[in-house]
């Protein structure tokens, strides 16, 4: 209810205030306020209250006032409290919303910016980004020539955000409007546009849009919001997802200007690395490197054949302190985000590419960690410290790799001795404590999409697995253990990376599955990643290893962030703490700083309203990293999807990725492009859905198709903007692999030619 502090303004039984009077108790209430309201506050009793219906609707009628009769508001501003949409950031990193729903008579959405004072309501700007929708409480500016944003607004709560923004490629019709084609494939139907709702998009834009009802009977329209660009160019394609998931991947001028005014770190209590002849080994396209590498022979006689091994990683908190707008901008971002055509990095070039890149011959600032194993790989100590270091050489993962095959290139062959030697002496020996440990071992190939000079794709290749990837792994996995070891034993806060065991659910369906292939899962209580290794090694020997591989890989909870340490199952590991990556995730980034407050290790360390929110803090860049994983993998598909468009009608080998009701997922063996066959277009037979064999079975002739099963298909359609492939099924299933089901019911799943 609004609340009413002039007295004045009410009036004896029988008056009636001035039009003026009335706009001016609208623009001023701090609640919602209606017709009952303004009744109220005016004192408007008996026959008056249908003279004051009439001046309302007159001044609705003269544009003047807008809204209904519970909720009344001056045409053009916004109400006391409404439901917002961020969209955007100004020049100074502040959130920028707009209303989300606004009467298309009233004009452009007026823009409100966003205020964190109310500490009742516990929300910060890390809590927010793009595409996210508060109830906030709204105030006009005093600064009337703010023209960007006249209102700033105090969020209240955060809304459910929309699962996905209403995106789409507008085709137009040559006599005016157009139709938007879809590009989320679960939504495959395009939407017409009436000529005048536009919006000033051109062919082949990606557009924001809103859906308009005219009538029960009628057909839904769309309304385009917004032209967001145009991915027809392949090199653009990103785009969608940019956009869908609401990624910010423009940087405010405020924060590439505090960026820009960065020097580089002082040399004040840091240790003097230098001489020591680090590596960084990464990919040969690599431009930002948080991570270099040392080892060399332990020279205590009481640790014989043992090792020191050194990770240096880029001291990022040096640059990025609490609260700063590079600060507030990477908590918004959560992480980098990694598309064939370009980067959505977390901070800004200069830091990313520059003063926090372990470049080749350049001192750089970092945080080491100086780890002591013995001969075994068994860790005995490690020691933190805040040092300079300066990168002896920048490798790719096959540059390295060659060298430790014996077949060092020129930049390599100096460092033999002194460097490369030693580092793969001590991976050995880490390699073998890490068979001990038995970590699960899934052995599933991962594709690259590889673009051409003018940015289409050229070809998807499956990298080979090589042992240096094994080695730097390896040695970043013990460095981030031993960050979460000391901060646990400083008992500092920690954000964990966390992997539970797999659900009491999934292992049941899991047994069940094995059950059909002979092979069988162990019930103990507390399962073990070497229970499944012993699974994935005993189906290496058959055609069914990669099918046995996806569904135990299928079975496993996601890794999240958290506060509260649960270990992590996949590694087989009882605490774990990301700390080697903190130039592309913001979680690195928070064990650095609670590292240097721990240990004092000088300026940059965490400060204590920010350990307050560590666990809020956690839980959103569990949710950016989710986001980030399926944008990345959308785009993928779209990449392939557009790469396969003209090869319409041919055919491919492929393997069965995923089974449901409504058909077959397929994986393409050359590309690894996923597709689907719809199990109506399977010939020949009534397929039903055996859940527990992840099968389609024939119910006339028991023929099967199950996950992991090699089969011919042909394609049928390509969407590139949905990334979707349609195929048809080429092959005839076999018999005998499922058990064909004695009794079938109509709810079984059947679906017919």
């Amino acid at each position: 209810m609004a609340r009413q502090t002039r007295d004045p303004r009410k009036k004896p039984t029988g008056g009636l205030p001035s039009k003026d009077e009335l706009l001016k108790f609208v623009a001023g209430a701090t609640g919602k306020v209606g017709r009952r309201e303004v009744a109220r506050a005016f004192n408007v009793r008996g026959s008056d209250r249908v003279h004051l219906k009439r001046m309302l609707a007159e001044l609705a009628a003269e544009g003047r006032l807008s809204g209904n009769r519970k909720a009344l508001r001056r045409k053009g501003t916004l109400p006391p409290v409404a439901v917002l949409e961020i969209v955007a950031r100004d020049a100074d990193g502040d959130l920028i919303a707009e209303p989300l729903t606004w009467p298309k008579e009233e004009g452009a959405r007026p823009r409100a910016r966003l205020t964190f004072l109310d500490r009742q309501h516990s929300m910060s700007p890390s809590d927010l980004g793009a595409g996210d929708r508060v109830l906030a409480r709204i105030a006009r500016v005093e600064d009337e020539e703010d023209a960007e944003a006249p209102y700033t607004a105090e969020p209240i709560r955060k809304l459910p955000r929309e699962k996905r923004r209403l995106l789409g490629i507008f085709r137009r019709n040559a006599r005016g409007g157009g139709r938007i084609q879809p590009v989320d494939r679960k939504e495959l139907r395009e939407w017409p546009v009436a000529a005048g709702s536009e919006a000033g998009a051109r062919e082949g834009d990606l557009v924001r849009f809103d859906i308009l009802t005219r009538g029960r009977l009628a057909v839904p329209e769309a309304r385009v919001l917004e032209s967001l660009g145009n991915p027809d160019d392949q090199r653009q394609i990103s785009l969608i997802a940019v956009h869908a998931h609401g990624l910010p991947d423009t940087f405010p001028d405020a924060v590439l200007q505090e960026a820009q005014m960065l020097r580089p770190a002082p040399w004040e209590g840091r240790a003097d690395l230098r001489p020591t002849p680090f590596v960084t080994i990464d990919p040969a396209d690599a431009r930002d490197h948080d991570d270099a590498v040392h080892a060399e022979p332990d020279p205590d006689p009481a640790n014989a054949g043992g090792f020191i091994v050194t990770v240096a990683i880029a001291d990022v908190a040096a640059y990025v302190r609490p609260a700063s707008r590079l600060d507030r901008e990477a908590q918004l971002r959560g992480n980098s985000v990694y598309f064939p055509d370009r980067v959505v990095p977390m901070l800004p070039e200069r830091l990313s590419n520059d003063l926090c890149s372990l470049r080749e011959g350049e001192d750089r600032p970092c945080l080491a960690v100086r780890m002591v194993f013995d001969r075994r790989g068994t860790k005995k100590k490690h020691t933190f410290l805040r040092a300079m270091m300066r990168s002896a050489a920048k490798l790719s993962y096959q540059e390295a790799q060659a060298a430790f095959d014996g077949q060092p290139s020129g930049k390599c062959a100096p460092l033999m001795e002194k460097a490369l030697l030693p580092l793969w002496r001590a991976y050995r020996a880490l390699a073998e404590a890490r068979d001990r440990r038995a970590p699960l071992d899934l052995d599933l190939p991962e594709r690259r999409i590889l673009l051409d000079a003018a940015g289409r794709v050229e070809r998807v290749v499956m990298p080979e697995r090589l042992a240096a990837h094994r080695l730097i792994e390896e040695f970043m996995i013990q460095a981030n253990v031993a960050a979460a070891e000391t901060l646990e034993g400083k008992r500092a806060p920690v954000v964990y990376r966390v992997h539970e065991p797999p659900a009491k659910e999934k292992l049941a369906a899991l047994r069940d599955f094995l059950a059909t292939l002979n092979l069988k899962l162990p019930t103990a209580a507390a399962l073990k990643p070497v229970h499944f290794n012993r699974i994935l090694a005993a189906a290496k020997r058959t055609p069914i290893a990669e099918l046995v591989n996806e569904v135990v890989l299928r079975t496993q909870a996601q890794a999240e962030y958290a506060t509260e340490n649960a270990g992590h199952f996949g590694l087989n590991l009882g605490r774990y703490a990301h700390f080697t990556s903190p130039i592309r995730r913001y979680a690195d980034l928070l064990v650095h700083r609670s590292l240097i407050a721990a240990l004092r290790l000088g300026a940059g360390g965490l400060e204590p309203d920010e350990a307050d929110r560590l666990a809020d803090l956690a839980r959103a860049i569990s949710d950016a990293e989710r986001r980030a994983m399926a944008a990345e993998r959308e785009t993928a598909d779209r990449l392939i999807a557009a790469y396969l468009a003209d090869r319409v009608g041919a055919e491919f080998a492929a393997r069965v990725s995923g089974v449901t009701r409504s058909g077959l997922f397929v994986r393409l063996a050359d590309t690894g492009a996923d597709g689907f066959v719809p199990a109506s277009s399977i010939a020949g037979d009534f397929y039903v859905h055996v859940e527990e064999s992840h099968a389609l079975v024939g119910r006339r002739t028991g023929r099967s198709f199950q996950l992991g099963d090699s089969v011919q298909v042909r394609l049928v359609e390509a969407l590139p903007s949905a990334g979707a492939l349609r195929f048809e099924m080429l092959s005839e299933g076999r018999t005998g692999l499922v058990a064909h089901p004695k009794a079938w019911r109509s709810r079984t799943g059947t679906r017919r030619r």
